[in-house]
């Protein structure tokens, strides 16, 4: 018995000898290399810095608005052209896709947006924009990146850099678009449309980020699930009988009638919306009569109109047109006019998608850097892709130092929101974070066979 102790322990022994170093081995293999992974990126954003924040500060001081980014989608595509990608152009208008392969393995889409807004720039940079606009409308204007588009594209084309040099380190095919109309709602829907799934790889998943104005630069902001909403626009008429001011009992009052309804909409989503089912409607401009003592025709209303899913959406449309309808018959007046737009869908962040990326981005950037985002009943086409069929994920990536939020804390004021003409990113801090997250993502979702293995 003793003797066969003795054997057991030095079985033990000898097999703990032969364990330890293949444990350690299998930790070196899975460490070191993300490591160095992490250094390599990180030195190349300090190389690249410079450059990339030229290309930025021209794309911020000439903007382009919606259905007009002729000028801008030739930059990129001609920076996408020289750094060895297949790159077609005049895709569902200014839309550029740029392809490169790498050899076997799985697809990734990465997408930017293009376009600025009509918005005269109020924040004193020296690359401020003065690019000027006179609107449909007869309104001069001036165009601005207001809401970080310019960030944006930047960021594309860093990316693209990079995985263009660093092909050792992925294996698949990357497909880079760069989307015109995002700030109407239309560009996503105008690419794919276009043919975006069947004329280029259709791709296994796809990323984008989009800036934050109140999350401090240097971090992350993500969400799964619906993180913004359903955008829809409701144009209704509100039909009367004109007449003098001082015989309303001989006419219909459209703007009596446009007063009820105002106040009537409001209590759709308090009492017809279930509590837990976000939901918004907007009344967001009315436009009745001309004169002191003449009571109009007509009343007119533009309504904002949000959501999530399909059902609430659906019950919105049906709860609007039903009050318009019956307030109309409560003053014997014409059945109201309704047109009913539908906008951006709902945008659907994959589950599975985020709980793997916000494991990169905690890996490359620090635990505390990657933060759950609230959901925003704001739009956003990216969210087109996903009902496509294409598992999607959109970041938030934080804008503005926090030495500059804290001071708005002090002076008790709110940072400028996006939009805002006075607005603008901390772009040193903004884009190497987003760089060293998109790249990190696009290497993970792209990775290798040697470094799948090691990962696995």
């Amino acid at each position: 018995m003793d003797n066969f102790r003795r054997i057991s322990l030095r079985s033990q022994i000898v097999t703990m000898r032969q364990i330890i170093p293949a444990l350690l081995a299998f930790w070196i293999a899975v460490s070191i290399p993300a490591q160095a992974q992490c250094e390599t990126i990180d030195a190349w954003i300090e190389e690249k810095l410079p450059a990339l924040l030229e290309i930025y500060k021209d794309l911020h001081a000439h903007p382009e608005v919606s259905y007009e980014e002729a000028v801008t989608s030739k930059k990129l595509a001609d920076l996408l052209r020289d750094s060895g990608y297949e790159v077609t152009t005049d895709v569902g208008g200014h839309g550029v896709v740029a392809v490169l392969k790498n050899g076997a393995g799985p697809t990734l889409m990465i997408r930017a947006d293009m376009d600025g807004l009509p918005v005269t720039e109020q924040t004193e940079l020296v690359y401020a924009s003065q690019e000027e606009i006179t609107t449909k409308d007869g309104i001069q204007t001036g165009v601005m990146h207001a809401c970080g588009h310019d960030v944006h594209m930047t960021n594309q084309i860093g990316v693209a850099w990079f995985m263009a040099t660093h092909r050792d380190l992925w294996e698949g095919t990357l497909v880079l678009i760069c989307q015109p109309a995002e700030e109407r709602g239309a560009g996503a829907k105008a690419m794919l449309e276009a043919g975006l799934l069947e004329r280029f790889p259709k791709p296994d998943q796809a990323l984008a980020l989009h800036v934050s104005a109140t999350l401090p630069s240097g971090t992350i902001g993500y969400r799964a699930g619906y993180a913004m909403a359903n955008v829809d626009s409701v144009d209704i008429t509100v039909h009367g009988r004109g007449g003098h001011g001082a015989y309303p009992q001989a006419t219909i009052d459209p703007i009596v009638q446009a007063a009820e309804l105002v106040m009537s909409l409001q209590t759709i989503v308090s009492r017809e919306i279930k509590p837990v089912d976000p939901a918004v409607i907007t009344v967001g401009a009315i436009h009745g009569g001309a004169k002191h003592n003449v009571i109009s025709d007509r009343c007119d209303l533009k309504l904002t109109v949000r959501s999530y899913g399909e059902k609430v959406r659906a019950q919105l449309r049906e709860a609007i047109t039903r009050r318009a309808n019956a307030i109309a018959q409560a003053y014997n007046a014409p059945e109201p006019t309704i047109h009913y737009s539908e906008g951006t869908p709902s945008l659907f962040n994959d589950q599975d998608l985020a709980k793997q990326m916000v494991s990169v981005f905690r890996d490359t950037l620090g635990e505390e850097q990657v933060v759950p985002s609230e959901p925003s009943m704001g739009g956003e086409d990216f969210g087109r892709y996903g009902l496509a069929g294409v598992p999607i994920l959109m970041f938030q990536l934080g804008s503005v130092e926090q030495k500059r939020l804290d001071r708005f804390a002090e002076l008790g004021q709110s940072p400028p929101s996006l939009h805002s003409p006075k607005y603008y990113p901390d772009i040193k801090p903004t884009l190497n974070t987003g760089l060293r997250a998109m790249i990190a993502g696009a290497l993970d979702l792209l990775q290798a066979p040697a470094a799948a293995d090691q990962r696995n």
